[in-house]
């Protein structure tokens, strides 16, 4: 999700491999001392899926898949050198974890107790994204544990960065398991009472090279409401049906389909850049979502806990960025799931709770499960 013009002059898209295992990164290209702390690049391999993760932000780099007809490439868009994370010459948070607060805060300000506090204006200088100049997407994370499958994360956030209070401890997993599908469980607990909304913040491509665009996807969201937003992607604190509105998809269709609707919310975003209210039947992890590409049989389900999807379609990718088989990746060439609590609420006392307390474990699980048909 994203309200900025995008350069994108370097993001990278690994191709399909041409051997019998997958084109990976060079790590050595990700290894940096970026604050004092040291950045390296770790590879987990389960089942079918091959994926490659920095400290840097907790990204995911790389995440290879086979298509239909066996053939492995990456899905994820990102960049092959750390440089370009540090210093993103367009999208900023390819493949990352976000956070404190994931999505927006209206205004850059909010109260908790009765006390107000201001966050940074890095989005369209009025509004709060993804935890500020430097979030958590923008630090180096400490490795606690590592192995083939695995990697397990941890931050802290310390009291008063960007404005937000309370030292927040995170601890974040990612783990494929034997199915080969990539496990993202976030862990926090806090000093002060501070709002929390963690989240992963991937961009899919399902062909694997960037060829066309996400319109022919096809999608399905278990959701019968969503969240309307002002011109500045702010929620107007309304929950709206979908009935009726370019946002129904409880039947699978192409997102192209209503993409282009004579509707103001779609031109508020220039597309999809909204925040579903999932129609959670358990408090626990279930499937909310499902993206397929007829052309590489490639899909997608995404399963979660939390009672929110933002769905990205692209809109401000302009262009002038390729992989490497030449091919040009550019305005809805790829789309962003992202499983979390609804926007700004904070500022919403109807949406679902965001605050965390002293003596509470904020917790989210949510799973990426690749197949083809």
């Amino acid at each position: 999700m994203k309200k900025l013009l995008l350069t994108l002059s370097s993001i990278l898209l690994l191709a399909s491999c041409n051997g019998g295992g997958p084109a990976l990164f060079d790590a050595a290209k990700f290894e940096a001392d970026v604050d004092g702390k040291p950045v390296k690049l770790y590879t987990l391999k389960n089942g079918p899926t091959t994926m490659q993760v920095t400290n840097y932000g907790g990204r995911v780099v790389s995440l290879f898949t086979p298509d239909r007809d066996g053939k492995l490439a990456s899905i994820v868009v990102a960049h092959d050198n750390i440089q370009d994370y540090v210093t993103p010459p367009g999208e900023r948070f390819l493949g990352a974890s976000v956070g404190p607060v994931g999505n927006r805060i209206g205004k850059a300000t909010f109260e908790v107790d009765g006390e107000e506090f201001h966050t940074p204006t890095n989005d369209n200088g009025v509004n709060t994204l993804h935890g500020g100049f430097k979030g958590i997407d923008h630090q180096v994370w400490d490795v606690a544990d590592v192995n083939d499958t695995a990697i397990v994360l941890h931050y802290v956030h310390p009291d008063g960065q960007e404005g937000f209070p309370g030292n927040l401890e995170i601890t974040m997993t990612y783990a494929l398991d034997a199915e080969g599908a990539f496990h993202v469980d976030f862990k926090a607990t806090t000093d002060k009472a501070t709002p929390v909304n963690l989240t992963h913040h991937p961009f899919f491509c399902l062909r694997g090279e960037g060829n066309g665009s996400v319109e022919e996807y096809e999608m399905w969201i278990k959701a019968s409401h969503y969240i309307p937003i002002d011109s500045l992607s702010i929620p107007t604190g309304e929950i709206a049906p979908v009935e009726g509105t370019p946002f129904d998809f409880r039947e699978a269709h192409a997102i192209g389909l209503n993409i282009g609707a004579d509707d103001e919310q779609i031109r508020n975003a220039r597309g999809y850049d909204h925040n579903w209210c999932i129609d959670k039947e358990t408090e626990g992890v279930e499937s909310i979502c499902t993206v397929y590409d007829p052309l590489s049989g490639r899909y997608v389900e995404v399963l979660t806990d939390q009672p929110g999807l933002q769905f990205y379609s692209g809109n401000f990718f302009q262009g002038g960025e390729y992989g490497a088989n030449g091919n040009e990746l550019g305005f809805r060439s790829s789309l962003a799931l992202e499983a979390q609590r609804w926007p700004d609420a904070v500022n919403n006392p109807a949406f679902t709770p965001s605050i965390l307390r002293p003596g509470e474990t904020y917790t989210s699980s949510t799973i990426y499960k690749f197949g083809v048909k």
